[in-house]
């Protein structure tokens, strides 16, 4: 076979690489619901096998990146059935709209008091509208975009809302291009988050604000490796102020731009949350605030890992579960095992300290109660910037976590927890145990 023919053949495998992923994110986003798992998952397999694919290819970075845009927009009018937390997004977004402060009102106890808040209530479901809110201020805002639009219409609130998660992916996909280039590291990275169909599915079709956050941080993480500290500072406290999950990256900055700045920088990021949320500021805040984020710590259970195994031995020593008594105390952990990222590891050095980042976050998320899929979009995102290529492997066995939304009760099937971790964590030993040395020091990375 001449070089002509192979090229030709090629290009046929790519366009039917292209063809196959259009349709099956069209299924996802029109003909597919999260209770029928087995469809999920030979869809998200097929969508999965066309990425790598591509990103194997021969096609050029800027025109995958195109493509990854495309597919986006095929879920530009769909209604998200994977996952019902939009409704609660929408609820909070349209309370701010009509001047109702959405951190003292519980949606469960106040349906009529928004446009449509009935049927907002029964799509977040009763223990979504039963706790008080827990997203941070600037996510507030984000939420209230739609509503400006329309505080009625769900499929014009959807398209709003979702409109503005592609903007935040775009946002992503040039900031780490840049920050690529700075590292000397092949462009091509950015597509393991920019065309992976975890992050399209999980983000622009579930809407969840992971995307926004992760660009706040990309814009961050840039102008902190220009030693730009300031404006670092500026987008991560926005980051923050979507999620707060990036507060845990704050101690691994001390051996990357030293003590008294890390004070500085973190003095910046609490100032501006706190000015953040000046205007929601009341006395039951800081309690209904507080009492959601401590409910999740010590209530809900889902998908985690290293938790469930200290749960069982607590149901064997104590005969009932003990997740109020280890939420107490894996916050601590976290802390702990951070702090020792940040002092026995020489974060001065770029890669080192993104290495140092996905460390933190992953011992988190292994510690957790509940790890839901979107939460994987974090390290994955920094995997980019990284020679370390498990997140990849886990943005695709995280699917199988959908397998608990089989039964209308939410019943995890462990057999497959317990794969999806084994799968992409034995991936993780195989990186640092056996892998040659010169592996992760090489600063031009051009295959995953």
């Amino acid at each position: 076979m001449n070089r002509f023919t192979s090229k030709i053949l090629a290009n046929k495998m790519y366009l039917l690489a292209i063809f196959i992923s259009i349709i099956t994110y069209y299924l996802f986003a029109y003909h597919t619901v999260r209770t029928h798992f087995y469809q999920v998952f030979v869809l998200y397999s097929v969508a999965f096998g066309a990425f790598l694919y591509l990103y194997k290819s021969t096609l050029e970075v800027k025109h995958l990146v195109y493509l990854g845009c495309f597919l986006r927009l095929i879920f530009l009018f769909a209604i998200p059935n994977l996952s019902d937390d939009f409704y609660r997004f929408l609820w909070d977004g349209r309370a701010i709209f009509n001047g109702i402060n959405p951190y003292l009102i519980l949606p469960k106890n106040n349906p009529q008091l928004i446009k449509d808040g009935i049927h907002l209530y029964q799509g977040m479901g009763s223990m979504n509208g039963s706790h008080f809110t827990c997203y941070p201020p600037l996510n507030q805002i984000a939420f209230t975009i739609p509503a400006i639009f329309s505080d009625s219409n769900l499929l014009i609130s959807t398209i709003v809302m979702r409109s503005t998660l592609i903007i935040s992916d775009v946002i992503t996909a040039i900031f780490s291009l840049k920050i690529l280039k700075k590292l000397q590291r092949s462009p091509r990275a950015v597509l393991l988050y920019f065309l992976n169909p975890f992050i399209i599915i999980e983000l622009t079709g579930n809407l969840h604000y992971e995307g926004m956050m992760v660009a706040f941080l990309a814009v961050s993480i840039y102008y902190l490796i220009h030693q730009k500290q300031i404006y670092s500072a500026l987008f991560f406290a926005f980051a923050v102020s979507i999620k707060l999950i990036p507060l845990l990256f704050l101690p691994v900055f001390i051996r990357k731009i030293g003590f008294k700045n890390t004070i500085i920088y973190g003095s910046i990021v609490l100032l501006i949350n706190v000015l953040l949320f000046v205007p929601f500021a009341n006395w039951e805040l800081y309690y209904n605030f507080m009492s959601s984020i401590e409910l999740y710590f010590k209530n809900f259970e889902f998908n985690a890992s290293i938790y469930y195994i200290v749960r069982e031995i607590g149901f064997y020593v104590k005969g009932y579960n003990i997740i109020q008594s280890v939420g107490k105390i894996t916050p601590f952990i976290v802390i702990v095992s951070t702090l020792l990222f940040s002092f026995l590891r020489k974060n001065k050095e770029n890669s080192i300290f993104i290495n140092s980042l996905i460390f933190s976050i992953t011992t988190y998320y292994l510690l957790s109660s509940i790890v839901h899929p979107w939460y994987v979009a974090v390290p994955l995102f920094l995997s980019i910037f990284s020679t370390l290529r498990f997140s990849l492997v886990w943005s695709f066995t995280i699917i199988l976590s959908y397998s608990a939304y089989i039964h209308s009760n939410y019943q995890e099937n462990l057999y497959l927890v317990v794969l999806e971790y084994l799968i992409a964590f034995s991936y993780l030993v195989y990186e640092l145990k056996f892998k040659p040395k010169n592996y992760h020091q090489n600063p031009i990375i051009t295959h995953p």
